[in-house]
């Protein structure tokens, strides 16, 4: 019998990643580029880079609030050229084969499922901490599909408003978009930092890395930025932990190159505001996937909504 193999996609605020990947959860090929305002474009160029010659079917994770029913998105706060498009549909009829969404967290947090961090789990966390902060929840064993947006927790009634129409969300304080905010602010008011000479003078182009960078030399600035982050970022831990009582938060996506002060500083914190019971029985971890968990999430969608089974397949 031959293998079976999907697409899974991966669409973010900052990067689209499409791989092909077998029924078994194994990544085949898969190509990485900047995401771009021409979405249905860049989709279809990416798809027949590396589709095979047949295919089970398109998984789409992307950022947004998602109509399933209608393979739409509802609203994308990072990723607004996606809103309204009829990206089911569209990859349907360009491909003559089955294509379901599905929210980016809700994909990664399945991908950590299947073969990841969460394989060990029946019940997990997963925010994924980049241009902003998603989520995905497995619980008993299975994806509930739920909206899971967690970066847009209010964690602050009195403050400035976010892209996504709340106030005081989460990925506000928390996310790369925040970090990189901040810095440029402090420069401009004329705080000394060696951000300054990053990126050949132009700080507008700053990256997490770069601050990261600058932190681990020392720079006051930045650590001051990444450590207030984390911060933030433990207070919407200590909320999970307190709600959800999780056997597991696995964290993913690029900030947590910063585990050592960022992440460190957010468990630090969660410890500090989670009930101790709940806190000492939650496993605070690292994504073992990385960016591949949400091609390998979306693909095994494909395979697990065709089959009409769940998560038990694929147990090992």
């Amino acid at each position: 019998m031959s293998r079976k193999y999907a697409i899974g996609i991966d669409l973010g605020g900052t990067n689209l990643r499409v791989a092909l990947v077998s029924e078994e959860g194994e990544i085949v090929r898969k190509i990485k580029k900047p995401s771009s305002a021409q979405i249905l474009d860049s989709l279809t160029e990416s798809i027949a880079e590396i589709k095979a010659e047949k295919v089970a079917g398109i998984g789409l994770g992307t950022a947004g609030l998602i109509d399933r029913k209608n393979g739409r998105v509802y609203a994308s706060p990072n990723l607004h050229a996606v809103e309204g498009i009829d990206l089911s549909t569209e990859l349907r009829r360009r491909f003559n084969v089955p294509v379901f969404i599905e929210n980016d967290g809700n994909a990664a947090a399945l991908g950590e499922k299947i073969g990841g961090a969460g394989k060990s789990f029946d019940s997990f966390v997963l925010l994924t901490l980049g241009t902003g902060i998603g989520g995905g929840i497995i619980h008993g064993g299975r994806l509930l599909k739920v909206a899971s947006e967690i970066g847009h927790m209010s964690i602050n009634s009195d403050a400035e408003k976010c892209p996504c129409g709340n106030v005081g969300c989460l990925e506000n304080y928390a996310s790369a978009r925040a970090m990189i905010a901040r810095a440029v602010a402090m420069i401009e008011k004329g705080t000394e930092s060696l951000l300054k000479e990053c990126c050949k003078g132009n700080i507008y182009k700053l990256s997490p890395e770069d601050i990261y960078k600058a932190a681990l030399e020392g720079d006051t600035l930045s650590r001051e930025i990444l450590r207030d982050a984390g911060k933030y970022l433990g207070v919407g831990l200590a909320n999970i932990i307190n709600i959800m009582s999780p056997e597991a938060i696995i964290l993913a996506g690029g900030l947590i190159g910063a585990w050592n002060i960022y992440v460190q500083e957010a468990i630090k914190e969660a410890s500090r505001r989670a009930f101790k019971d709940l806190f000492d029985s939650v496993k605070i971890l690292p994504s073992s996937l990385r960016d591949n968990a949400g091609v390998i999430g979306a693909a095994c969608l494909v395979f697990l909504s065709l089959s009409g089974e769940n998560l038990q397949r694929y147990h090992y």
